[in-house]
């Protein structure tokens, strides 16, 4: 009855056992090796390059990155692509973090705030009085899908943050100007970097931003990122392990049709999940619109009458593993990662686990 692999996780999510015993059988050569040779910087420039074939990016487009992860990614963004104010679509807990770490920027003007329940997705609305549109492609803490657009008649960079969607949601790349991820959820790799998909006019914002006296910390220097980047570096030491299983992943998804094959293997999952749950009778999606319903995680309500500390509890104990709710939710909630790393079976095989553990605590 248990899924094949019992890692549910969104975040981090599972990691391919392929990508592990590739890394183990050229560790020696690799790890613990120095990031400005050449043994290194051509497995950045493979995974720049392979990003930019799975994303089908436009012309001019570059893949810059950097320590940190995407909370570090948030503060870079107030020195050097957010001018003076941004407008910040929040409906859940990451699109909050960003919109707060503007707000809290002393050099920067008043923000722009949209806000709408957790678990809904608010819209863009064209505002002069900004120069960057932010929200997130995947809201993790709520499953709750984003469409990647501009704002209708509206101008300024589009900032979109991809953690949990990057190589697991379908978008259309031209459609942002920063398209930004950290690679421990779809990418089946490990935290603490940050990648960035960037159009000509981001860069054009940090060039311009960078030569102004706008005091900045080195690491959270964009124009530095963006001069590293641009020779397959890193400005300081990266986790090579972490950029190795991103280049596993990428490889992986374009040997099998790019981002159509990636993004079809969640597609296959998600449609698992939402049937399942909706012929429940225990068992509802919380996103409640069909068409924001995230297809690389989702979020089910359980009836009352099933704790899902509990399910969760005896999943784990059974060795399926990370199926809690988001903590600051507070719902009688389980999360479920359908990250194209997973497969759909076990998907399934999920599906029925849980309907075991309900029925046995109903009696």
């Amino acid at each position: 009855m248990r899924p094949v692999d019992g890692r549910f996780g969104s975040g981090p999510s599972k990691v391919r056992s392929e990508a592990v015993a590739a890394l183990a059988a050229e560790a020696d050569d690799f790890l613990g090796t120095s990031h400005r040779q050449d043994t290194v910087k051509l497995v950045v420039a493979a995974l720049r390059n392979g990003l930019l074939e799975m994303f089908d990016a436009p012309d001019g487009y570059q893949i810059l990155m950097g320590n940190g992860g995407a909370t570090l990614f948030w503060d870079a963004a107030t020195f050097h692509l957010i001018e003076n104010s941004a407008q910040f679509l929040v409906a859940g807990e990451f699109g909050s973090k960003f919109a707060k770490a503007a707000t809290l920027a002393p050099h920067l003007g008043d923000q722009h705030i949209v806000e709408g329940d957790p678990g809904t997705a608010p819209s863009l609305i064209a505002n002069p009085e900004v120069d960057a549109y932010c929200y997130t492609h995947n809201e993790t803490s709520t499953a709750t899908m984003f469409p990647v657009v501009r704002p209708e008649g509206g101008e300024g960079l589009t900032l979109v943050d991809a953690t949990s969607a990057a190589g697991g949601l379908r978008f259309n790349a031209a459609n942002s100007d920063v398209y930004y991820f950290a690679p421990q959820k779809c990418f089946s790799s490990d935290g603490g970097l940050w990648i960035a998909l960037c159009s000509p006019a981001a860069m054009d914002r940090i060039n311009s931003l960078a030569a102004t006296d706008r005091w900045v910390p080195e690491i959270l220097n964009l124009k530095t990122a963006m001069d590293n980047s641009l020779k397959d570096q890193t400005y300081n030491t990266p986790a090579l392990a972490t950029i190795y299983l991103a280049l596993k992943y990428t490889e992986w998804v374009n040997e099998n049709g790019g981002l159509n094959f990636a993004a079809g293997r969640s597609e296959q999952s998600s449609k698992i999940m939402y049937d399942w749950a909706d012929a429940s009778d225990y068992v509802t999606p919380f996103v409640q619109n069909v068409e924001n319903r995230s297809h690389v995680n989702a979020t089910i309500d359980l009836d009352d009458s099933i704790d899902a500390d509990t399910v969760v509890a005896v999943l784990r104990a059974n060795g399926i593993l990370d199926t809690g709710g988001y903590r600051k939710l507070g719902r009688n909630q389980m999360r479920i990662s359908m990250m194209p790393g997973i497969d759909p079976s076990d998907i399934e095989a999920l599906t029925h686990c849980i309907d075991h553990v309900a029925a046995a605590m109903r009696g």
